[in-house]
């Protein structure tokens, strides 16, 4: 090791070892590097604070296929990360979607390390926001990451966990998985996963749009599934939920049972009631209130996600089926006590001010319907008013003659 005179020196490490083959010098670097291409381990006994306070700084050389403009590379030793002797996480997200760059903008801010694999192409993204990216699975179950996070798309979650290369990783790797739903992932991990992994169940209720200008009282729901408290697994889990919990986040501790049974009750009936304005295309108009641009924004914002996302919300949840009855028999329930109540007559009276004549000349009516614009309902005395019995309030009395029809005036 060697440093030159000047107060902004770099210290260059050369280990003597030319390769990361031996699974201790895996764990005790951040990522595998070429040949004499090492960072500075976290474990090393050198005081890392006393060397900032020397003026000294960490040179480390790029990682292999990665990006030259890695946050990672030319790290001083400012980062809060070091002055707690911790190493950051290293943290592989699967699904690099909007919301897997979203999570990892947050993740990136606490100080942690990045690499993502999907099946488009994020190189450039990851080239420009200091994340690695990897063309397969397989490359980055190599590096051994500490969080593997699962971002994809609830429909394509299983397919994917059951080709991920399990004897790659470390046998104390934590699964987390941020889908909207839980009992699924808990269920398909625990049948999936070898025994020794962690597994954590967890659902940031905000993404892109909600979580834009920052996280700070947003939810964020978890449930630690299994996680053991012997080795490093306690601890990671623990340092994983406080990027949520420093950047913010209102955390919230619960089963997946009792998450999935509150979502069905409000992210998915938002979700629905969303979609069915959506089929009614409403638009803004020169006298909006304020509940009515409401309605436009919850639209907005439904339409936005994919109806694949909507459909994992109710193929995935088992309580989601229930909800759907729930919103069928509310909206029937409203229907009859609109029309149980709507009397031919009275809607006359109320709306149209047409005064009733006690003898009206039939076939005068006959020809001005004839040529007239189609009224909503029929004329009273052509209607049986038992017609509409079906729609009636339970209890209301209708009238069942044209006699008492007239009476209601």
């Amino acid at each position: 090791m060697a440093s030159s005179s000047s107060s902004s020196s770099f210290l260059h490490f050369f280990p003597t070892k030319t390769s990361l083959q031996t699974r201790e010098d895996r764990e005790n670097f951040p990522f595998h590097y070429k040949k004499h291409h090492y960072s500075f381990p976290s474990q090393n006994k050198i005081n890392q604070a006393k060397l900032y306070r020397s003026g000294l700084q960490l040179h480390c050389s790029p990682l292999e296929h990665s990006l030259t403009t890695s946050s990672m590379c030319n790290q001083t030793l400012e980062s809060p990360l070091m002055d707690k002797k911790e190493a950051p996480l290293r943290i592989a997200i699967v699904g690099f979607g909007n919301f897997g760059q979203f999570i990892a903008q947050g993740l990136k801010r606490q100080g942690h390390l990045v690499m993502a694999t999907s099946r488009s192409d994020y190189t450039d993204y990851c080239k420009m926001n200091g994340f690695h990216f990897f063309r397969s699975m397989d490359a980055m179950c190599e590096e051994k990451p500490d969080i593997f996070l699962i971002c994809s798309s609830i429909l394509s979650t299983e397919k994917i966990v059951r080709t991920i290369p399990f004897h790659k990783l470390k046998p104390d790797t934590i699964f987390v998985d941020v889908l909207s739903v839980k009992q699924f992932p808990k269920n398909l991990f625990l049948e999936v996963l070898p025994p020794e992994f962690g597994i954590v169940c967890a659902h940031p209720m905000f993404g892109p749009e909600s979580g834009k200008d920052g996280w700070a009282g947003l939810p964020f729901v978890y449930d630690k599934v299994r996680v053991f408290s012997d080795g490093p697994q306690a601890l990671n889990c623990q340092r994983f939920l406080n990027i949520f919990e420093n950047e913010g986040c209102r955390m919230v501790e619960m089963s997946c049972e009792e998450h999935d049974r509150h979502a069905a009750g409000s992210q998915f009936i938002t979700h629905t009631i969303g979609r069915i304005l959506s089929q009614l295309n409403l638009e803004s108009t020169p006298i909006n209130t304020k509940g009515y641009e409401t309605l436009l924004k919850l639209t907005e914002n439904t339409v936005s996600d994919s109806f694949d996302l909507y459909y994992g919300l109710f193929m995935y949840n088992v309580n989601a089926t229930e909800q759907i009855d729930n919103l069928d028999r509310a909206f029937e329930t409203v229907k009859q006590k609109l029309f149980g109540r709507l009397h031919d007559i009275l809607r006359k009276q109320i709306v149209e001010r047409v005064p009733l004549p006690v003898e009206v000349n039939a076939e005068h009516r006959r020809k001005k319907n004839s040529i007239s614009a189609p009224s909503f309902l029929p004329n009273a005395e052509e209607m049986n008013i038992r017609d509409i019995a079906s729609f009636a309030v339970p209890g209301e009395v209708i009238p069942n003659s044209k006699a008492q029809a007239q009476g209601i005036r």
